[in-house]
């Protein structure tokens, strides 16, 4: 009976032993949960700070294309000089930023530090962001107070490159007599008609007639936006 009584006595020993370490072991494991969830908390601001960043350069740079577009109608229908244009260059930045600071704001942030930056070789915009919400408040000091930040830069790339004109085929015609001096330019064209713009875009030919700017291409067949490695 004694005998019973003292290995009773040793097995309430060891359980009373076991439970402190039992405690401290869950205590370690959940404070080591709410680190992980601090530090993936962390990382999702620091994610959604990136998307604002690809958003507001990517907006930015489509703008900038959609002036670019512009530009080049009225070039053509105008007879004006086009590279500069086909290289994405030869325009103002217009409204681009502002569209860059619209879009960060819609994904929760806003342009900080050099705000937004317009490149020229080649054309691009580059944008900084800082989410407008912090970290939180974790088991980790100092998070309540840390925001995302992050930057992201978008390129326009030209797609085509002008043609030189056809060169004419037919014969010439004989001058009438009288008309040694050329007329009044008759069935010419007459004065002030342009000629039409070929273009090579991806490997295809475009040909953009000026007497018809509503089957001008579509800009995203022009210009490609993308965002930098």
């Amino acid at each position: 009976m004694t005998e019973r009584v003292k290995a009773r006595g040793y097995r309430n020993s060891d359980t009373g032993q076991a439970f402190p370490i039992y405690i401290t072991a869950v205590a370690a494991l959940l404070f080591l949960a709410l680190a992980f969830f601090a530090v993936g908390q962390a990382g999702a601001t620091r994610n959604g700070g990136q998307t604002a960043a690809d958003a507001a350069a990517l907006a930015a740079a489509q703008d900038y294309r959609d002036q670019l577009g512009t530009a080049l109608l009225k070039a053509v229908t105008d007879g004006s000089a086009l590279e500069d244009l086909l290289n994405g260059r030869g325009i103002g930045v217009g409204g681009a930023c502002e569209q860059a600071e619209w879009f960060a704001q819609q994904n929760g942030a806003d342009l900080t530090g050099p705000r937004c930056v317009p490149g020229y070789l080649p054309t691009s915009f580059a944008v900084w962001v800082k989410t407008q919400k912090p970290v939180g408040k974790t088991v980790i000091p100092g998070t309540e107070s840390k925001y995302g930040e992050a930057t992201a830069k978008a390129v326009i790339g030209p797609r085509c490159t002008l043609q030189p004109p056809d060169e004419p085929t037919a014969s010439p015609r004989p001058t009438p007599p009288g008309d040694e001096d050329g007329g009044d330019g008759g069935e010419d064209g007459g004065e002030g008609e342009k000629p039409s713009v070929s273009l090579r875009c991806d490997g295809r030919d475009v040909t953009i007639d000026p007497a018809h700017p509503e089957l001008f291409p579509d800009v995203k067949d022009l210009f490609s936006v993308h965002l930098a490695d």
